[in-house]
């Protein structure tokens, strides 16, 4: 049976993306947050997951304004880099596992998710950047395989901090059903607190980023308490990305504890973090004779 071995949330700001390209990791401004992955480069190394569930939300790549779907899974064999043109200029091409994506949409539909099937999909930023701040030195192929899961944080209404909470256990559900034998890592991206237009552009709050970096390993369920508009309002316009965090943490089925985490401010205006959590299966109780 495959198995969540374990989970990343990381911010995905495109300027992580150009200071990679122009080799500025170990610059004072970057340093902090690009150190932060340290501990997840050898907790990757040591663990070897086969399959990286990414949960992100789309930039308009393959949805915009006028067709924006709550919730889509890919399931396509490969997913191409089609970044803004922001961040890093080439990627190689990401491979897929369509039977996983399959197996979760179909699970999916059953716990009465309506989800959008893409069978062919394009990956911006939110996705790519992750994937390559894991394996920063990977080559022309990536060591795993991924399936894409966006979150609709652009056109409103939203779907509610409980609702992806829901959205997540389903997915944890699903991936500990599937039959062959795949060690799973569960990637949420975005924020934390951001906030790019108006008259609160630039905006972050560290004092609730820090309590969201805390509550996401302790008590997850706390944030789900939170309306659209009041994490709107704590975190800003962007900062409602916080929903791929607590898909993330919902997916997660065993035992969690923290390997690592780090809180660096400002990347581009963002509260930048890093979180690495642990996922140890549970034992279940024999049964009575």
């Amino acid at each position: 049976m495959a198995r969540i071995v374990g989970a990343l949330s990381t911010s995905h700001v495109p300027s992580i993306g150009g200071a990679i390209a122009r080799g500025e990791q170990q610059s004072p401004y970057w340093k902090p947050f690009f150190d932060a992955f340290n501990p997840v480069h050898a907790w990757l190394e040591e663990v070897k997951p086969d399959v990286a569930v990414v949960i992100y939300n789309d930039h308009g790549l393959n949805f915009f304004l006028d067709k924006m779907p709550t919730f889509a899974v890919g399931a396509a064999e490969h997913y191409d880099n089609a970044d803004e043109g922001w961040g890093i200029p080439v990627l190689p091409s990401f491979k897929g596992d369509p039977k996983l994506s399959w197996h979760i949409i179909e699970n999916l539909i059953h716990d009465e998710f309506d989800i959008t099937m893409c069978q062919e999909f394009l990956v911006d930023h939110a996705f790519t950047l992750p994937i390559k701040l894991m394996y920063p030195n990977a080559g022309a192929t990536w060591p795993l395989k991924t399936v894409p899961i966006t979150i609709n944080s652009v056109q409103h209404p939203l779907p509610s901090a409980a609702r992806c909470w829901k959205l997540g256990q389903a997915i944890g559900k699903a991936i500990e059903s599937y039959p062959e034998d795949l060690k799973v890592v569960v990637v949420g991206t975005g924020g934390l607190s951001h906030q790019l237009d108006g008259t609160r552009a630039g905006y972050i709050n560290k004092d609730f980023d820090l309590l969201c970096l805390e509550k996401i390993v302790s008590d997850p369920v706390a944030l789900t308490k939170y309306t659209n508009r009041e994490i709107i309002e704590l975190a800003g316009s962007q900062g409602v990305e916080l929903m791929t965090w607590i898909a993330m943490r919902g997916a997660l089925q065993g035992r969690v504890s923290k390997v690592s985490s780090t809180y660096h401010v400002p990347i581009s205006n963002t509260g930048g973090a890093v979180l690495l959590l642990a996922n140890e299966p549970v034992a279940l109780p024999l049964a009575a004779e």
